[in-house]
């Protein structure tokens, strides 16, 4: 009976959340609550509303009592929020070969595509300890079909069994097998993009830098979707936003501890990117960030730093939004508005770089 429950329960919640976006605007509004001001910023209503059904469902943070109790909590989230899959694109396994051994993961394809074309090799977030493949099928779907373009989705290992810098490696070496292994992929070494949200933004400005320095080849774009860039400094959006908006000042702490438990580690480069002294010659990066969100203001730095270093940069705060909104896509709304946008600036980003 319990798995019976366990199966039933969220596609319950699913229906119910669904049932409440459907509402008229007015309903929605009281039930969310007054308007959220900060930061002379005002929360989007639909992120507002997500925030206190998840308060009510006793769901208000990311870190558990375990990572894999963590690990199933997003498991769960993900089958409340996704709903049906994006039509029109091709989904193949893969495995990649590292030298801690083989990596899952999926290449995406819109159906329509069939000439070569660019790649962009993403990295899921979820602090380096939670989320998979499965997490941000959803988003590697729709960045496929509306991008137009190839992704190929990396499950590298997870801390804490695997601490830092097992993750990098393991996306250092998917990168290097992307431009290995190009023409398979239906792409080119000199097509090949990095991309992810979160961890995943820091492991892709991290695989960037390295790439550029070292080789096999520099990525012919980054799109860091609100990325930790550096895990030595507390900044006022951190102060700001610590609790109630997804992402909270524990769950940051957590993450860290389990991620590089030694804080005079944490300096490193390869994990705090910001504090990597020369960023010159990095590729065009799209730096997205929230205003409701812990991270923002490191990640608007790491934007600042990069122009200043001479790199294209394109920065774009969604100041009503909260941490973790790429995820919230199936939901609709403001949610998938913004992601369009995103999808908008990626693709002519690509497009710039073949010209």
């Amino acid at each position: 009976m319990s798995k019976v429950l366990e199966l039933v329960q969220p596609r319950l919640e699913a229906a119910v959340i669904r049932g409440v976006f459907a509402l008229p605007k007015p309903a929605r509004r009281l039930l969310a609550g007054r308007a959220i001001r900060l930061d002379d910023q005002e929360l989007a209503l639909d992120a507002q509303l997500l925030l206190k059904l998840q308060r009510l469902a006793g769901q208000e943070q990311l870190s558990a009592a375990t990572p894999e109790v963590a690990r199933e909590g997003m498991r769960r989230s993900t089958k409340i929020v996704h709903g049906a899959q994006v039509p029109g694109v091709v989904v193949a396994d893969r495995r990649i070969p590292t030298a801690a051994g083989e990596l899952a993961a999926r290449l995406y394809r819109p159906r329509e595509l069939s000439e070569p074309g660019p790649l962009l090799v993403f990295f899921h977030g979820g602090g380096w300890v939670i989320g998979d493949l499965d997490s941000h099928d959803d988003l590697c779907r729709f960045l496929a079909k509306h991008a137009g373009i190839r992704i190929l989705s990396v499950d590298y290992r997870l801390a804490p069994e695997f601490p830092f810098p097992a993750a990098l490696d393991d996306c250092i070496d998917a990168y290097r097998f992307a431009v290995d292994n190009a023409a398979e992929l239906g792409t080119s070494p000199d097509s090949v993009a990095v991309g992810g949200d979160s961890a995943g933004g820091n492991l892709a400005a991290a695989v960037a830098l390295h790439a550029t320095r070292s080789g096999p080849a520099k990525p012919v774009f980054q799109l860091l979707i609100y990325p930790a860039v550096d895990a030595t400094t507390r900044r006022r959006s951190r102060e700001l936003f610590s609790n109630g908006f997804l992402l909270t000042d524990g769950d940051m702490d957590w993450f860290m501890d389990h991620y590089l438990p030694e804080e005079a580690a944490r300096h490193d480069p390869r994990l705090s990117v910001l504090l990597a002294e020369d960023l010159s010659g990095l590729p065009t990066a799209h730096v997205v960030t929230a205003g409701f969100d812990p991270l923002r203001d490191e990640g608007e730095e790491y934007a600042r730093r990069l122009a200043e270093a001479g790199v294209p940069v394109i920065a774009r705060r969604f100041p009503d939004l909260i941490h973790g909104f790429v995820n919230l896509r199936p939901i609709g709304g403001r949610f998938q508005e913004a992601l369009f946008e995103i999808v908008g600036t990626l693709r002519a980003g690509l497009e710039l770089q073949k010209a």
